[in-house]
């Protein structure tokens, strides 16, 4: 009877399915004006401060729970930290049609990024530096996103980001989204590699 509540529970109330999605965004809470919300080395009270969020940080991102729940696992700019889900609030996305935002891909060799924001998306490499571009299309899915960007009426790119482990080969950053991005240009096609994120703090 208890496993066929909790079955009926995540087909009516979808908002309860996506609490258990990894990674998934949060804002902090219950944290003083005066007052930070340490990233830890290790899930423990006692471990080494590595950095701090402010009070009323957003878009906080969890890759993952600690064994006991407790602790969620967050970036830093070299590497991850664990923060007390106690002073977290889960943030809901607004339409679960449409993908989360803010959220930033990132890809080396060559570097370029793909960032979506509340109201509009851009392209960044060396090269182009800062292009606006449109979204046309974009689709969610339990595992992951799919997303069709444009520049203009000849330039297309399309990301396919999967929830599953990522490295950005530079950091020991660990990242919980990876992307491939298939660009259509009229000087030549090409297909990239690179991580994802939610986090901008």
């Amino acid at each position: 009877m208890t496993r066929g509540f909790l079955l009926l529970s995540a087909v009516l109330w979808p908002g309860l399915a996506l609490a258990q999605i990894f990674p998934s965004s949060y804002s902090v809470k219950g944290v003083s004006a005066n007052d930070v919300l340490n990233i830890r080395a290790e899930p423990s009270a006692t471990a080494d401060i590595m950095d701090e969020i402010g009070p009323y940080s957003l878009n906080i991102e969890v890759l993952n729970l600690s064994p006991d729940g407790r602790w969620g696992r967050v970036g830093l700019p070299e590497g991850n930290g664990w923060v007390s889900m106690a002073f977290l609030d889960l943030i809901e996305p607004d339409d679960r049609y449409i993908v989360q935002r803010p959220l930033s891909c990132m890809g080396t060799e060559p570097f370029w990024s793909v960032s979506l924001y509340p109201r509009g998306a851009e392209y960044n490499s060396p090269d182009t530096g800062a292009v606006p571009m449109t979204v046309t299309h974009e689709a969610v899915a339990p595992e992951g996103f799919f997303v069709q960007l444009e520049e203009g009426p000849t330039l297309n790119r399309n990301l396919v980001i999967t929830r599953e482990a990522c490295s950005d080969g530079m950091s020991d950053r660990a990242f919980g989204f990876a992307t491939r991005m298939f660009t259509e240009a009229p000087d030549g096609n090409s297909a990239l590699q690179g991580c994802c994120t939610l986090d901008h703090r």
